[in-house]
């Protein structure tokens, strides 16, 4: 775990992730209606511009690539990559420590390589979700008709899920999203089970 980030009592952390398209998002946001659990969103910072209504401080905090490059030099980020030329994420610790501080577990929405890092650097105090869209046909639609995305980033977004699909092994859970309401009632009950003190 980075120097000086320790859970508060017996927090842990759920990490989600899935190729683009998958329906993860939709997920944590049902999860996080639960008002059973104790839950935060964290936050990840992006050098992408918002999309559609996208707001700062809500779906992600947007950066420029300076102030990316400027905290990934002060060791801010838990984890980060460039997830495509020019369009880097990352996680920051400072969005750990503020749920932490409040005895809050935080839920991750990130991609498939920094919930492989993610899950590296928590170990047991985190559970890894991959989501898994029906058929690689369905992700296709799905991506079309969100109507923010190129042509060529949607042959992008589905050349690189076909490689992410391979990882799924490698994650606690692995949830396919055929029927939504199913899928959040069933990752409701595994994240009530696994914050179990």
């Amino acid at each position: 775990m980075p120097t000086g980030l320790a859970p508060k009592g017996n927090c842990k952390v759920i990490i989600f992730s899935a190729p683009s398209g998958a329906g993860k998002t939709t997920m944590v946001k049902g999860l996080m209606a639960s008002s059973t659990l104790s839950l935060g969103f964290s936050i990840s910072a992006t050098t992408r511009p918002p999309r559609g209504d996208e707001k700062e401080g809500e779906a992600y905090y947007y950066l420029t690539q300076k102030e990316f490059d400027s905290k990934v030099k002060k060791g801010d980020f838990i984890e980060w990559e460039e997830v495509y030329p020019g369009v880097c994420y990352g996680t920051l610790k400072s969005e750990v420590e503020r749920m932490w501080s409040k005895g809050i577990n935080p839920v991750f929405d990130v991609d498939v390589m920094g919930g492989l890092a993610l899950k590296k650097v928590f170990g047991t105090s985190a559970i890894s979700v991959f989501v898994i869209p029906p058929s690689m046909e369905i992700l296709e639609q799905r991506l079309r008709g969100r109507g923010t995305e190129s042509e060529k980033n949607i042959v992008r977004r589905l050349a690189k899920a076909d490689t992410e699909m391979k990882l799924a092994e490698s994650f606690d859970v692995k949830l396919v999203n055929d029927d939504l309401q199913e899928a959040i009632l069933t990752i409701i009950n595994i994240v009530v089970e696994f914050l179990k003190p």
